[in-house]
Order: C-alpha cells, then structure tokens, then sequence
C-alpha cells in the first residue's frame, strides 16, 4: 500500500517538517556529490551508526547517531522516507508545534538506532537513513489521529485502485510488517552471520518509541 495523502486539515504551515526534510534533501546532495568523486564509501564508513563500533565505545561514537539518521542509500531510499514524512510529519507537528516536533523527531530516530543496535550488536553493516525516526513519527500518528484516513494507491497490476483506508489500519499493518521483517531477519542473522540491509527493528523500535513518548509531549492548543 502506498499512501498519497491523509485527510487530517493543517492548521499551519509545518516549519519543523519542512526543515527536517530539507536537511534530509542537503545531505543528499552532498552524498552525489562525494559518490561524482568516488569519496562516498569512505564517508559511509566514518558517518554511519556501525553497532559493533558503537557498542565498543558508545561515547566516542554517540554522533554517528545523528549524522546517520540523514544519510541515505540511493534514491528510492530517500524519496519514500521523504514522501512519508511529508504525509504524516505535518499532522503531528500541527499538535505538538514545530520545535517539540524537531525534538520529538531527534529522539524516536536516537531509540530507533539504539533498536537495530541491540538487536545487532555484532553487526558491522553501516545504518544510515531516516526510516527509524519516520517510524516515530508514525507511531504518534497512530495515537494521535485515531479517526483519520489516509488515500492510498493499492496495486494489482492493471486493477490498481485509490481506496480511503483507516490510518489505524494502514499504520498497524505497516508495523506488523516490520516486526515480521524483524523476527526474520533475526533468524537470518543466526544462519548467516550477519543482518540484511534493511534495519527492520529500527523501523518496529521507532514506531514503538514513538507511540510510547507521544504521551509525554505537551500538545499545542487548538
């Protein structure tokens, strides 16, 4: 399922998402930048959250956190997290307002991280990417906005229709879908050796921080 739009109204222009978005788009950039140049693995290497580094010296390695968390993979990586965002992001900076929103945001990425970390503290596979903070994001939707609908394109081929489906429904199917990811890619991990390239308990951690801190952020008045 791929969402197009929510029907939640904006009550203000969302400043904080715009931000965050753009600072996601900047990095970017300068990921092609250094990739022209052949400097982006190097950069990779030092930037991204490696959880075997960070658990042998989390003090030293606490900022690979952040830097992480608005790096990206390539393009699909970066425009689904961006179209996400943008849906979802603007209806919960609308109750919490920009500047708790930012740091609501910061936080669930930082829990997200900490998720895949622990679940892989043996892993030398660089984690970069928004998804973990997104996931937060989605996870005080869900609380939030128990009413709402989110339009959504649901392929089948040539039968491809729009359906209006309860965001309660759309986000618990998201999370289900993550959480099973995660439990296989544990058993991968056990067989091979190592995680797949995709942090499916950042995804599942997030969405769970997100809902539980949700409760402890002051909402902005109507």
């Amino acid at each position: 399922m791929f969402p197009i739009k929510d029907n939640v109204p904006s009550r203000a222009f969302p400043f904080g998402n715009t931000l965050l978005i753009a600072a996601n788009l900047a990095a970017f950039y300068y990921e092609l930048r250094l990739d022209q140049r052949g400097l982006l693995q190097p950069f990779i290497n030092t930037r991204a959250l490696i959880p075997t580094a960070f658990w042998n010296d989390p003090r030293a390695q606490w900022q690979t956190i952040y830097y992480a968390m608005f790096l990206h993979g390539g393009w699909m990586h970066i425009i689904g997290n961006m179209w996400y965002l943008w849906i979802f992001g603007r209806s919960v900076e609308n109750r919490l307002g920009s500047l708790s929103y930012v740091v609501f945001y910061l936080l669930a990425g930082t829990l997200a991280s900490l998720s895949q970390a622990y679940f892989f503290p043996e892993s030398r596979m660089p984690m970069i990417g928004a998804s973990g903070a997104i996931a937060g994001i989605l996870g005080a939707y869900f609380l939030l906005y128990p009413r709402a609908h989110v339009l959504t394109l649901i392929p089948f081929g040539f039968f491809s229709r729009f359906v209006e489906v309860p965001a309660l429904l759309f986000l618990a199917f998201w999370f289900l879908l993550q959480a099973f990811q995660g439990v296989g890619s544990l058993a991968l991990a056990h067989h091979a050796g190592e995680a797949g390239g995709v942090a499916w308990w950042a995804h599942a951690g997030g969405f769970v921080a997100g809902a539980v801190l949700i409760p402890f952020f002051p909402k902005r008045r109507r």
